[in-house]
C-alpha cells in the first residue's frame, strides 16, 4: 500500500502535475483500499497468505539526509531522466517531487525484497520504467541480487477508451460510489465486442472453461456477461449484494413484477431502487395525517401538475402505490403502506416511477 507515495503523486501517464491531497483524505483512501483487499485476498491463514506493507511504514523515520545518502545516490539522474513518465513530462514541466516518485517505488522494491523475499513486481505498461527502476537498485545495492519485472498492457475498451477511475461511466469497488446494481450493470451493458477481454482479465475460470463457454453461446453474448456479471458482483461485493442487484432489476425491468418484490427487500436494496429512480422528499407529518392519493401525486410531490390530471390517472387505470395499481380516487395513503417505515414507490404509467422518502 502506497502511504507514502500516495503523497509524492506518480507522473506516469499525467500531463501536467498532480494536486496534492491532504494527509487526512490519502489516510482514509487508505483505509478504503486495505478494507477492498482484504475482501479479495486471503490475509489471515495459509501457507500463501497475503502481506500487506504499507510503504509510509519504512519512509516515516526516514529523515531527508538518509533518504538523499542511502536511496538518491543509487540512481544517476541521466538514468532518471531516460524513463518515458519523466521524458514525456519535461517540457510541461515536472517538480522535483514527481522527478523522485521513481526513487520511492524503486526503493520498495529493494525494501519488499530483502525483507520480504519478493522477486518479482507486476503493473500495468504506464509502471514499467517505476519497476525496473527497482529492478537496478536491487542490482546495484544487493550483492548477486536479481529481481523481475512483469507489466501488461492497460485495459482498454473497444472503442480505444481506457479502463479507469477517471474515465466517464467507469466503476468503483466502493458501493458508496458505485452500488451493487451499477456495478452489476456495468458489466451486463458492456459492449458485445469488449467481454472476451473483460473475461479474460477479470474471470477465475480457467482458459478451457472460458473458451467452452464461448463456443456454446457464440451467438448469444449476453450470456456471457450475465455470467461474467454474476461472477464480478459477487466477489467484489457479495453473494447477498448480487441478489439484491437481482432484486432491483426484476423491479425495475420486469413489467410483471409485484408487490412482493418490493416487500421482499430490504432497506439497503430499497435505496438502490431509489438511486435509480426520481426521489422525492415529502414531510412524514403529509402521510401520518393519511393524505389522499389524489392530493399525494398532485399537490405533496407534483407527480402531476392538478388534481384534475390525477384524477384522469387513477381513472385510466395508469397510478401504482407500490406495485398496486389504484382504481380508487378515495384512497388515503397511510403510514401503513410505507416500506420500512419511510418509502413509497409511485408510478404513473409504464415510464414514469418515482420513489417517495419521508423526511
Amino acid at each position: 500500500m502506497g502511504g507514502a507515495t500516495g503523497r509524492i503523486g506518480d507522473p506516469s501517464g499525467k500531463a501536467s502535475e498532480r494536486q496534492l491531497k491532504s494527509y487526512e483524505e490519502l489516510d482514509s483512501n487508505l483505509d478504503f483500499q486495505v478494507a477492498q483487499a482484504k475482501k479479495l485476498l486471503n490475509f489471515e491463514d495459509g501457507p500463501n497468505k497475503a502481506i500487506l506493507v504499507n510503504n509510509h511504514d519504512f519512509y516515516r523515520d526516514m529523515n531527508v539526509l538518509d533518504f538523499l545518502r542511502d536511496v538518491g545516490k543509487t540512481l544517476t539522474v541521466s538514468y532518471m531522466m531516460s524513463k518515458e513518465s519523466v521524458k514525456n513530462r519535461l517540457e510541461t514541466g515536472l517538480s522535483f517531487t514527481e522527478f523522485s516518485y521513481q526513487l520511492l517505488q524503486a526503493y520498495d522494491f529493494q525494501y519488499l525484497y530483502e525483507n520480504h523475499g519478493v522477486r518479482f513486481q507486476m503493473g500495468g505498461s504506464d509502471q514499467w520504467g517505476n519497476i525496473t527502476s527497482g529492478t537496478e537498485f536491487i542490482r546495484r545495492n544487493l550483492e548477486n541480487a536479481k529481481a523481475y519485472a512483469i507489466t501488461t498492457p492497460l485495459l482498454t475498451k473497444s472503442d480505444g477508451k481506457k479502463f479507469g477511475k477517471s474515465e466517464e461511466g467507469n466503476i468503483w469497488l466502493d458501493p458508496n460510489m458505485t452500488s451493487p446494481y451499477k456495478f452489476y450493470q456495468f458489466w451486463i451493458n458492456a459492449d458485445d465486442a469488449d467481454i472476451g477481454t473483460f473475461t479474460r482479465y477479470f474471470t477465475l475460470k480457467s482458459k478451457e472453461e472460458v473458451e467452452a463457454l464461448e463456443l456454446e453461446h457464440k451467438d448469444d453474448p449476453r450470456f456471457l456477461k450475465k455470467l461474467l456479471s454474476e461472477e464480478l458482483t459477487t466477489r467484489v461485493h457479495s453473494a447477498e449484494a448480487y441478489a439484491s442487484a437481482m432484486q432491483v432489476s426484476e423491479l425495475l425491468f420486469n413489467k410483471k413484477a409485484t408487490k412482493d418484490s418490493l416487500l421482499n427487500m430490504d432497506e439497503s436494496t430499497l435505496k438502490m431502487v431509489g438511486d435509480e429512480l426520481q426521489t422525492i422528499e415529502v414531510k412524514k407529518e403529509i402521510i401520518q395525517n393519511n393524505i389522499s392519493i389524489v392530493d399525494l401525486i398532485s399537490e405533496a410531490s407534483s407527480i402531476v401538475s392538478s388534481k384534475s390530471e390525477a384524477r384522469r390517472a387513477i381513472k385510466n387505470n395508469s397510478v401504482s402505490v407500490n406495485k398496486e395499481k389504484v382504481s380508487d380516487e378515495g384512497l388515503n395513503i397511510t403510514p401503513e403502506m410505507l416500506l420500512h417505515g419511510k418509502y413509497l414507490m409511485l408510478e404513473n404509467g409504464k415510464k414514469n416511477k418515482f420513489l417517495l422518502a419521508l423526511v
